[in-house]
């Protein structure tokens, strides 16, 4: 029996959300060994376009975009061609991810043809089982981002977060593909306190249908 099977875990995907800094792979690692789970994870260390997009947004964003598109492609496609029947996976991206960060960074030419490339692609995703999407204040993730002190995310500004957490909310506002579970993270740290991540733990075992939300307060 599987460690997913013996606590009763009901979702074969789960994808974790998020802006940058919020904690979305490091919480999607930890829930993938709770459960004894495969991880997807968005590879964006791979990208070499991403730092200079930090330094000059305008003259890399198309290239850094399209990366990531065909790394994701390659990643969905590795994921048809195995089991139908493969273990309980945990991923940190959901693929609609790349369409709202090519539409916030790309102007309206560029976006153009990146839509003509994502329809070519034809990208077929697995439904999640459940969407966790985790929202801190913009000044709790430039504090995040700070202490992870990877050098060339120092170029990150608050007005670009800003941006992409206007974009995120009007997005999952209307999301109905799977269920929801919408997590105040900005006060909590599911990773490394135990009570933190059981609280959250339980809240995603529970979420099956429909939209929910988590709003844990800590004093």
């Amino acid at each position: 029996m599987s460690a997913a099977q013996q606590i009763d875990w009901p979702h074969r995907l789960v994808v974790i959300e998020g802006l940058i800094g919020v904690g979305k792979t490091t919480l999607a690692e930890r829930l993938a060994a709770a459960v004894g789970a495969t991880t997807v994870f968005e590879q964006a260390h791979e990208n070499p376009f991403l730092e200079r997009f930090y330094r000059d947004p305008k003259a890399a964003a198309f290239p850094a975009q399209l990366f990531f598109l065909f790394q994701r492609a390659r990643q969905l496609a590795a994921l048809r061609q195995q089991d139908l029947f493969a273990p309980v996976r945990i991923a940190d991206y959901l693929l609609d991810k790349d369409r709202l960060f090519a539409r916030v960074t790309l102007d309206d030419d560029e976006y153009a043809l990146y839509e003509q490339v994502y329809a070519r692609l034809a990208l077929e995703a697995p439904q999640p089982d459940l969407v966790v999407f985790l929202q801190a204040p913009v000044e709790v993730l430039l504090e995040r981002i700070a202490q992870r002190g990877v050098r060339f995310e120092k170029y990150i500004d608050a007005e670009y977060l800003s941006r992409l957490n206007d974009a995120y909310t009007r997005f999952f506002h209307q999301y109905t593909a799977s269920p929801l579970l919408i997590v105040n993270a900005g006060e909590i740290d599911p990773v490394t306190d135990s009570r933190d991540f059981a609280e959250l733990f339980a809240a995603i075992r529970a979420t099956r249908r429909g939209r929910h939300y988590l709003n844990p307060v800590r004093h």
